[in-house]
């Protein structure tokens, strides 16, 4: 297809996107229609076996395959600077499609948590004024953010008739704000031996693996190495990301044994048996419970850290930004009035600047999620939380974010790890109108709330303000999220600003 679609595809005409808005070289068209709901679709054709690549063909039948990229072929960072430099140059010679086509653009990604993360990470980046919505297609074995904004967690059909009905629902969704949160994670240097104690394909792309923070960096501590990275839905340690490691690290090595969605939830299950997790109090060594492996403090006002409580039995905790954990389940649940009242808890809300912090035992502890009113134990709400690991009887430990979990190494004596968690910004994602995720701006959401709850006292704005000795909010690299690299305007467009 070129810049006329087809009789045939008459009904997609809302979602087309013309090749003069990708190309600095073509010709500007005058355009007879202008898309009610131009998309831009990024698919990981590796995701979901078959189904990724099959997805990629359905889409690019569909819509201008200029418009529909394979992420495995190119990266969602440069798809979008290199889409936005031109909508800008075009906007600049006074194309009022161009500007059109950019105030109603949305973008679909279609792949597991990581994937999505991935572009919400590149799009917090880009800073723009009016940043696209985001639909997410599960694609993956969680699938725990398209679940909670209402678009399912069942791998989707890939043929014409599917993809015509999803694009249906994206015209239609509604907008909703999310949280992002900026990790930080500091470890000492060795003092022999290898200069990286992890191997860079063991930490979580969202934690720049690859890249540390400079020397510059305001983070920066010498004879320690920092990490900076970011999620979106959660942040997880012990047993839970421990069998998760073991999930990951048994797909790596037998990839051909996970290429389908039910078949990989039954090996986890498995794993979840043979990792000793419903028999924690007998299999788990104590020493790796979360009270014996780190002090854990939490920022409850404008920069005053207090020392979270954390009962002995805990093996497993969970900073929550989203109501979706492991495939659906939501370890905070619904406080009731008596605990809003007693201990200041809401319901959790993805765009109110705080995360829920919750517990478990063990696996048993966390079929209580099966329950309709099931949750783990709640420990606390707050918009920052800070892990310190000092030395113990265990060597190591299992963290997990957004879906990737990796083994972490403790601190010898008189070292300390660090890992501190604070709210970095927003993103717009689209849900549907009867999706899990609540908003504190819903109208239903204002009526909830009991007049001691907590998030008018530190409201998400102030959080990335609060003083510390390990945050500088002047610092370029404090604004960056995730795995993207940092927006940055093409030289050949230096007068020209974004909006």
């Amino acid at each position: 297809m070129g810049d006329f679609i087809s009789e045939s595809n008459q009904l997609l005409k809302d979602f087309y996107i013309p090749n003069y808005i990708f190309k600095h070289d073509v010709e500007v068209k005058e355009l007879s229609y202008i898309p009610m709901c131009p998309v831009i679709v990024f698919i990981n054709s590796k995701s979901g076996g078959q189904l990724g690549s099959d997805l990629l063909e359905t889409y690019r039948a569909l819509l201008n395959k200029n418009q529909v990229f394979d992420l495995g072929e190119e990266a969602p960072d440069k798809v979008l600077h290199r889409l936005y430099g031109n909508l800008e140059r075009l906007k600049s010679i006074g194309d009022t499609n161009a500007a059109e086509i950019q105030s109603r653009l949305r973008l679909i990604v279609a792949g597991g948590d990581g994937t999505a993360g991935w572009l919400l990470g590149v799009v917090s980046d880009l800073q723009l004024t009016n940043p696209p919505p985001i639909a997410t297609v599960p694609l993956g074995t969680g699938n725990n953010l398209p679940f909670s904004f209402g678009w399912g967690k069942k791998n989707p059909g890939t043929d014409l008739q599917a993809v015509k009905f999803f694009l249906d629902q994206v015209i239609v969704a509604k907008e909703m704000k999310i949280d992002s949160w900026h990790v930080v994670m500091r470890m000492p240097t060795p003092k022999s031996g290898s200069c990286d104690p992890i191997a860079p394909l063991d930490l979580p792309h969202s934690l720049h693996s690859f890249q540390r923070v400079a020397s510059t960096d305001s983070l920066s501590v010498e004879g320690y190495q920092t990490f900076r990275g970011g999620f979106w839905n959660y942040f997880s340690m012990g047993m839970d990301a421990q069998v998760s490691y073991a999930f990951h690290s048994e797909r790596k090595l037998h990839p051909e044994k996970f290429k389908n969605q039910l078949a990989n939830q039954a090996t986890y299950a498995k794993l979840g048996c043979s990792q000793g997790w419903f028999f924690a109090s007998l299999v788990h060594p104590h020493s790796r419970n979360i009270a014996q492996l780190a002090e854990v403090k939490i920022m409850k006002k404008h920069g005053h850290w207090e020392k979270l409580k954390i009962p002995r039995s805990i093996r497993s905790i969970i900073c929550l930004n989203l109501p979706s954990f492991s495939g659906g389940f939501n370890p905070w649940g619904t406080p009731s009035t008596r605990k809003k009242q007693d201990r200041d808890l809401t319901v959790p809300y993805v765009d109110d600047g705080h995360l829920e912090i919750v517990g478990f035992r063990n696996a048993w502890h966390g079929l209580v999620l099966l329950s309709p009113k099931g949750h783990g134990t709640r420990l606390a709400q707050t918009n920052r939380i800070r892990f310190e690991f000092h030395k113990s009887d265990a060597d190591h430990t299992f963290m997990r974010m957004d879906g990737e979990p990796w083994k972490q190494p403790l601190p010898e004596e008189g070292d300390k790890v660090m890992v501190e968690i604070s709210h970095l910004g927003q993103v717009k994602m689209l849900a549907m109108h009867r999706c899990r995720a609540r908003s504190i701006h819903d109208p239903a959401a204002a009526s909830s709330r009991c007049d001691g709850d907590h998030h008018d006292e530190s409201s998400g704005d102030e959080s990335s303000n609060d003083e510390s000795d390990s945050d500088d909010d002047d610092s370029e690299e404090r604004r960056k999220f995730g795995a993207a690299e940092t927006f940055r305007v093409p030289e050949d467009l230096e007068a020209i600003h974004f909006s």
